[in-house]
C-alpha cells in the first residue's frame, strides 16, 4: 500500500514538472503565432491535467499515463529538432559576430563594437577592426550593472592596457528586432548566445547614461598569465560561436557562468556558487575566492566602484574610461 501510494506521488511529480515544462517549452517554441501557441500551450496543459484525473481516480489503469509519456517522448523529440543559428533578422547591436586572430600575443579582434548612444532607438553605427597586444595587459575589471531586478546585474568584463585603452567583453543574447529579453525565455532556446567586445563608451555608457542603469566596477586580483588566459578565452569562445551557433541559457551559460567555466580552466579549483546565478550578490563570492582586494572590506569596495554618477557626468567626447575610474573628490558623493 505504501510502495503504491510512493509510485502514485512520484508519477504525479513527474508529469506535473514535464507537463509544465512542455507548455512553456510549446508557448515559446511553437511557431511566431501567439493565438496558436497559447492554444497548444493550452492543451498540452490539459492533457498533463487529464492523466493526473484519470491517475488519482484509477481509472483506465495506466494506460492514460502511458500515452501521455509517449506524447511527452514526441514532445522532447521535436525539442531535439530546434537548433540556433547565425542567420536571422538581428539587432543592429548584435547584427555582426565577434571573431579573432591570435598571432602570439598580438590580438587582432573583428567586429568591435563602438556605436555612439543618444538613446535606445538613435545611434551612430560603428564596428571597428582593433589590434591588441596581450604584453601590455595592466588589469582586468568586472563591471556590474543593475536594472533594478533583485538579486540580478549583467557582468561585463573589461580589459585594460597600459596605454589607457579599455576592451570589454559581454555575453548577451543575440536579439531579433523588436525582440526583449526574457529571463523565462532563456530556458527555452528563446534566444541565441553572443559574445560582444566593446570599447566602455559604448557599452558601459549605454547603460548607465541611456538606459538608467546602475554599474558597479571592481577590480579583479588577477596574474598577468591568468588575464592573457582569460581573454584568449573570450576570443576562443567567439570563434566557436561564429561557426557553430549556440543557444543562450538563463542559468548554464549567461553572463557569468560562461565566465566561471572560462576561469575554471585557468583554475580547476575554483567552486561553484549560487551567487553565479544571483549575480547581483557576485562580489561576495568574488571576495570570498580572494578574487577582490581583501585590504578593504566589500563594503568600501562596492562605495568605491560605484561608477554610476562619475558615468552620467561625461560627455560623448570625454575620455570615458579615464573618468569612470577617476575617484571622487574629498566630500563629494560616490553614488547618484
Amino acid at each position: 500500500m505504501i510502495l503504491r501510494w510512493v509510485l502514485y506521488v512520484l508519477t504525479t511529480l513527474l508529469v506535473a514538472a514535464s507537463g509544465s515544462w512542455g507548455a512553456l517549452a510549446l508557448w515559446y517554441q511553437a511557431g511566431s503565432n501567439g493565438t496558436f501557441r497559447a492554444m497548444i500551450a493550452i492543451a498540452w496543459s490539459l492533457l498533463a491535467l487529464t492523466a493526473l484525473v484519470l491517475l488519482w481516480s484509477r481509472r483506465g489503469g495506466g494506460v492514460p499515463t502511458f500515452v501521455y509519456l509517449l506524447a511527452f517522448a514526441v514532445l522532447l523529440a521535436w525539442w531535439g529538432t530546434i537548433a540556433p543559428s547565425n542567420h536571422r533578422d538581428w539587432s543592429d547591436d548584435v547584427s555582426r559576430m565577434l571573431s579573432g586572430n591570435v598571432d602570439g600575443e598580438r590580438v587582432t579582434l573583428y567586429n568591435v563594437r563602438n556605436f555612439r548612444w543618444r538613446s535606445d532607438q538613435d545611434y551612430d553605427v560603428r564596428w571597428e577592426t582593433r589590434n591588441y597586444d596581450l604584453d601590455r595587459l595592466a588589469g582586468v575589471d568586472i563591471i556590474l550593472s543593475s536594472w533594478g531586478v533583485p538579486g540580478i546585474s549583467h557582468a561585463l568584463v573589461s580589459f585594460g592596457f597600459d596605454d589607457g585603452a579599455h576592451v570589454v567583453f559581454s555575453v548577451e543574447i543575440r536579439k531579433k528586432h523588436g525582440e526583449a529579453f526574457s529571463s523565462l525565455g532563456g530556458f527555452f532556446k528563446e534566444f541565441e548566445r553572443t559574445i560582444v567586445a566593446a570599447d566602455e563608451q559604448d557599452i558601459v555608457r549605454v547603460r548607465t547614461n541611456v538606459r538608467g542603469e546602475n554599474d558597479h566596477l571592481y577590480r579583479l586580483r588577477m596574474s598577468k598569465p591568468a588575464m592573457r588566459a582569460l581573454f584568449l578565452a573570450y576570443v576562443k569562445e567567439a570563434n566557436e560561436l561564429a561557426a557553430k551557433p549556440a543557444f543562450y541559457n538563463t542559468a548554464t551559460s549567461n553572463c557569468v557562468t560562461i565566465v566561471y567555466h572560462m576561469a575554471k580552466q585557468i583554475d580547476p579549483g575554483l567552486p561553484y556558487d549560487y551567487r553565479l546565478l544571483l549575480t547581483a550578490y557576485l562580489p561576495s563570492y568574488l571576495y570570498r575566492i580572494g578574487a577582490l582586494d581583501r585590504r578593504y572590506s566589500l563594503a568600501q569596495l562596492t562605495a568605491q566602484g560605484d561608477i554610476t554618477a562619475r558615468a552620467r557626468a561625461t560627455g560623448p567626447q570625454d575620455d570615458f574610461s579615464r573618468a569612470i575610474r577617476t575617484p571622487p573628490e574629498p566630500g563629494e558623493d560616490a553614488a547618484p
